[in-house]
């Protein structure tokens, strides 16, 4: 065996998987419990070519060298010892294994059983050995420096985006590279994207039950691996990293974001009995959660599912916070991305104290080392703050520096717009950044993910098109899917040709996207609702890869009115320091000693009484915020009015020199006021079922400010 490499000579960072050499490669994996690792080799037609058992064991680390293997070289691990799942042992002779730390496999992983049971070498994709990380040339091309206030999130599934856009080369559609293309770039510029947030990438497997059923799972939460781009995603899986990294350049060229969906909450192995794929036949005891017995020893025939997918990964041991936390360096560093969104975040987050089995811990071992290693220093952290596990519910628990998807703005936006009442007061904090959630002076306003809309829900479409969810071609007689989406429809299920209703669509989308972009806090968009995309009132089209799911790149009248609606108002919102980040005067975050105020008004400029805010027929508001010296500094009024008649709102006069400039007007068609003046007061009006934004400006700045309106 060869001398191994020197930065595997310090065993607290023992660097894992397979490692090319100048005369050959180091393999190296966790497997404390095994007696025997078997490295196979082959070729690019899956056949053997030869074997080798690893002959260096340090602790649970076995390493192994092997002349004239180079990059390129197909590799899987076999693990042999006891094969008692009821002690938690799955070695079994035979039974091939994925890599950990494979960064490249040959093809995606498709769930057969007879393969699986029968024929391990045709089942299983191989891990293929990568080349120098430092061999692609990025152009100089640098991660964006994007201020955090400034982010504005479109989240998107690689597939969906480009499957069926005709501007998208033909081989590159549902790719890595399709993404790449100027016209997809165009059209996140147009909008006034700053990040794309990317449903997961990293190589999955659909679940065997989906199989079964002759469906797939199609939004990709359900991992093999953590560190390997899913060859779906790419033209040449060998070069599936090129492709991945040609996508973020030409992102990051454009200065867009790119956040990985990352699921290290659980695995395609599920529980008991489910599929052994990698983790699971090396160390199943410490990569998973175990219930305990009576007598305190764990009980590997009970996997702690806290998220609802079999199995819960366990970050609380050492391998598995390993794997996470490089897993994330490897994304950070190699593959340039900026940030992560955590699907079920909890879980990420739960260690063992005492008693506690498998509690949230708000400063666990994982979140510290988030803290404290170089690469997180600027990384965008979003967690989903909950999961399916006792007390799994942590909406405002996470670290400073962790933004959080809040759902409590989804519920109480979607509900307010659909006309519910008693909620003008919860409407208005959702509007402020939910200080109330997250901690006045102790978190940034923007640990607040406003969305309206996600992968796991309706579309926009949909919620205003849809009283109740079709899930029937999920072929779980319309079980699954949540039933409180808080849509409506308008006055008719699904599709129509009503002009009425279909006026009064486009005005309740206008009114949750302005919401959504006018909030404090991060907003959240989600692809397609600006081409109206609809899932047929699908709210779980998890398993739809087919066009209900793909985005339909419809340039009809009403969506032009859509996307140059939402590009006016990242523009106005990026123009705007108080639009991105409001920090009041009265802030205990204040460092800066800003002097801004926000005040809440009745219509008649009176401000709003308790009374008013408790009554449950009030639907009616005006939001003043600015600085205290009226004559200079942002001013901005904001008309909210969810009642059937127009409004007229008294509103201070302007001092000298200046006038109120009405930006946004939900009413119209495409958002744009057609009354620019107060010459007759008309600016003064809040439409039936309209937001109206209004800033104060000089009568030259207001001709500037309407001529960049789209």
């Amino acid at each position: 065996m060869g001398k191994l490499p020197p930065r595997c000579s310090d065993l607290r960072r023992i660097r894992l998987g397979a490692t090319p050499v100048e005369c050959g490669c180091h393999f190296s994996v966790w497997a404390p419990y095994a007696e025997k690792i078997i490295v196979h080799l082959f070729d690019k037609f899956d056949r053997e070519i030869d074997c080798f058992a690893m002959n260096e064991r340090r602790g649970g680390v076995w390493f192994g060298y092997r002349a004239n293997v180079k990059p390129g070289d197909r590799y899987a691990y076999e693990a042999l010892g006891k094969n008692d799942p009821q002690k938690g042992f799955y070695f079994k002779e035979g039974r091939l294994l994925v890599d950990p730390y494979a960064h490249i496999l040959s093809r995606p992983f498709e769930f057969d059983k007879n393969l699986y049971l029968n024929d391990q070498v045709k089942f299983l994709p191989k891990c293929i050995i990568p080349n120098s990380y430092e061999d692609f040339d990025w152009e100089g091309v640098e991660k964006p420096n994007l201020d955090r206030k400034s982010t504005i999130i479109y989240e998107a599934n690689v597939k969906g985006l480009t499957m069926l856009n005709p501007q998208v080369k033909e081989e590159h559609r549902g790719k890595f590279l399709g993404l790449s293309e100027p016209q997809v770039i165009a059209h996140l510029k147009r909008l006034g994207i700053t990040a794309v947030q990317l449903n997961p990438v990293a190589a999955r497997m659909s679940e065997p039950f989906l199989v079964e059923k002759g469906l797939s799972n199609y939004w990709g939460y359900n991992p093999v691996v953590f560190m390997a781009p899913d060859p779906r995603f790419a033209v040449e899986p060998e070069n599936v990293l090129d492709e991945f990294r040609t996508m973020v350049k030409a992102l990051h060229k454009n200065n867009i974001a790119v956040i990985l969906d990352v699921v290290f909450n659980h695995t395609a192995e599920a529980g008991f009995g489910g599929p052994v794929l990698s983790f699971k036949g090396l160390d199943n005891r410490n990569y998973y959660a175990f219930a305990t017995k009576d007598d305190g020893s764990y009980d590997y025939e009970n996997y702690l599912n806290v998220t609802g997918c079999g199995n819960s990964f366990n970050s609380d041991n050492l391998c598995g916070l390993n794997v996470v936390v490089d897993s994330m360096r490897w994304w950070l560093s190699v593959m340039k991305v900026d940030g992560f969104r955590f699907d079920l975040g909890v879980t990420v987050f739960r260690e063992t104290h005492g008693n506690s089995k498998f509690a949230f811990e708000k400063y666990s071992a994982f979140a510290k080392a988030c803290f404290c290693l170089d690469e997180f220093s600027d990384a965008i952290l979003i967690a989903e703050p909950w999961d399916l596990g006792p007390d799994g519910y942590r909406l405002g628990q996470f670290p400073k520096g962790w933004s959080e998807q809040n759902d409590v703005f989804r519920d109480t936006v979607r509900r307010f717009w659909r006309g519910d009442n008693g909620l003008i007061g919860d409407f208005a904090t959702r509007l402020l950044g939910s200080r109330d959630i997250f901690h006045k002076g102790k978190r940034s306003i923007n640990a607040s993910v406003n969305f309206v809309t996600y992968h796991d829900g309706m579309t926009l479409e949909d919620l205003v098109s849809y009283d109740n969810k079709h899930n029937e071609l999920n072929k779980e007689n319309n079980q699954d899917g949540t039933n409180s989406n808080y849509s409506s429809n308008c006055g008719v299920e699904g599709p129509t040709d009503n002009k009425v209703i279909l006026a009064k669509r486009a005005q309740i989308k206008r009114n949750l996207i302005a919401t959504t972009l006018i909030a404090q806090g991060l907003p959240h968009l989600l692809a397609g609702d600006e081409f109206s995309n609809s899932q047929n009132g699908n709210n779980n089209a998890y398993c739809q890869d087919n066009e209900i799911s793909y985005i339909k790149w419809n340039y009809s009248k009403e969506n032009e009115n859509l996307i140059k609606f939402i590009g006016n108002l990242t523009l106005l919102r990026k123009g705007s320091e108080m639009l991105s980040e409001l920090i009041l005067e009265d802030d205990p975050s204040n460092f800066k000693n800003r002097k801004y105020q926000a005040h809440w008004y009745m219509p008649n400029g009176r401000p709003m009484r308790l009374e008013n805010w408790n009554d449950p027929n009030q639907k009616v508001i005006m939001l003043e915020v600015g600085t205290r010296d009226i004559n200079s500094g942002e001013h901005w009024l904001i008309f909210v009015n969810e009642t059937n008649n127009d409004i007229f709102f008294t509103i201070k006069d302007a001092p000298d020199g200046r006038m109120w400039s009405a930006l946004i007007d939900t009413s119209e068609e495409d958002g744009i006021p057609r009354r620019y003046s107060d010459k007759n007061n008309l600016i003064n009006v809040g439409a039936a079922h309209s937001i109206k934004v209004l800033t104060q400006v000089t009568r030259t700045d207001v001709l500037i400010t309407m001529s960049n309106l789209k």
